[in-house]
C-alpha cells in the first residue's frame, strides 16, 4: 500500500491532433528546470499517456509532500515551468469551461476520480 502521506493524482486533457507528434517530441527532452521543480515540490512517479482515438492525454503522478496546495503554487510560480506550460498548453484543449492555461484560477487539466486500485502484495 502507498505511504499514508502519498497522494495519487490522475488528470486528463485533450491534445490537439495536429500537435501530437510535436507534443511527444518535446516530452523526449523535458527541460531540466521543469524536472527540478517537480522534484523540489514532491512530485514523483509522473507519467503522461496518449490515447489518440480520443485525442486524450492522461497524466498520473504521486505527491509525497505535506502541503499540496502550497507546493502546486510553488511549481506554478517557477519561471521555467511557466515557459514550459506556454509551450505545451498551446498544444492542448482543456475540458474545463473558462480555463485559459496552466497555473491559472480555473484548472487547465481535469482531475479524474480513482475507482479502483490494486497494489499487489503477497498472496495467501
Amino acid at each position: 500500500m502507498s505511504a499514508p502521506h502519498t497522494k495519487r493524482i490522475c488528470q486528463i486533457i485533450k491534445l490537439k491532433p495536429e500537435c501530437a507528434e510535436e507534443y511527444k517530441e518535446v516530452h523526449k527532452n523535458v527541460w531540466p528546470g521543469v524536472l527540478n521543480a517537480l522534484r523540489r515540490y514532491h512530485i514523483v512517479d509522473y507519467s503522461i499517456n496518449h490515447y489518440p482515438q480520443l485525442n486524450l492525454l492522461i497524466a498520473n503522478f504521486k505527491y509525497t509532500g505535506s502541503n499540496f496546495e502550497k507546493d502546486m503554487k510553488a511549481i506554478g510560480d517557477d519561471e521555467e515551468t511557466q515557459r514550459w506550460w506556454r509551450l505545451t498548453d498551446s498544444m492542448q484543449e482543456s475540458f474545463n469551461d473558462g480555463a485559459s492555461g496552466s497555473g491559472k484560477e480555473i484548472p487547465w487539466w481535469t482531475d479524474v476520480e480513482e475507482v479502483f486500485r490494486f497494489e499487489g502484495g503477497f498472496s495467501t
